[in-house]
């Protein structure tokens, strides 16, 4: 196997990128000078240098320089934030799935990411997405009670959003996770919903417009 071979392998497994996509990357390259590779080398070092993965929400977010030791934490601005809505969480697929529904400015809760959809065939699901984080999460934000104490005004409205895409895998992974939640949520008198009518079938959350996803969080049940 070639160099170009190699580096066409390497960008195949770029999400939604095919063999031919992926050699047309490489003499993409191979067609620029060499300032432009050893530039493009350098932002990818980087990247993994100036970013880190938020211990709360899996998000993986930019480091901020010159921080005072003690905030050096691996936790993102999101989670960090005071002004946050506590009383509900959103589970998404991926990071893109995150940054498109922040940008859209309708929602103002907590996020988790999954790490993924569940496959439909799959014996080994835990070890695929953040199922046990998950579910220690939501133990360690919102504590477990007795399931004899009274609702009061702390727990109401508590909500859990499952937020995927809209297609055989998303609706898979909608009912895993909440099989997987049911226990804790009953236990902590917490609602789950998923996302409702907006998104049709096929959509990936990402490529949603901020109307679609406003309506789809405001349907969703």
């Amino acid at each position: 196997m070639d160099i170009i071979d190699k580096l066409t392998e390497i960008f195949k497994e770029f999400p939604g990128i095919g063999e031919r996509q992926a050699k047309r990357f490489v003499y993409f390259l191979m067609s620029r000078n060499p300032a432009y590779s050893e530039n493009l080398a350098e932002l990818i070092k980087d990247l993994k240098k100036e970013t880190t993965q938020c211990k709360e929400c899996f998000r993986f977010f930019i480091l901020l320089k010159n921080l005072p030791a003690q905030a050096g934490e691996k936790i993102c601005d999101i989670c960090a934030n005071m002004n946050t809505d506590s009383s509900t969480l959103m589970i998404v697929e991926k990071d893109s799935d995150l940054e498109s529904i922040r940008k859209s400015r309708v929602y103002n809760g907590k996020y988790f990411v999954l790490g993924g959809l569940v496959p439909i065939v799959e014996k080994n699901t835990k070890s695929r997405v953040r199922i046990l984080e998950l579910q220690e999460k939501i133990k360690r934000d919102f504590g477990i009670k007795p399931a004899s104490t009274r609702e009061d005004s702390s727990t109401r409205g508590r909500e859990i959003i499952l937020a995927f895409s809209i297609s055989p895998q998303g609706d898979h992974t909608d009912t895993y996770v909440r099989q997987q939640l049911k226990d804790i949520a009953d236990k902590l008198s917490i609602k789950i919903s998923s996302l409702g009518k907006g998104l049709s079938t096929g959509t990936e959350l990402e490529y949603s417009d901020n109307d679609t996803l406003k309506n789809a969080l405001k349907n969703r049940q």
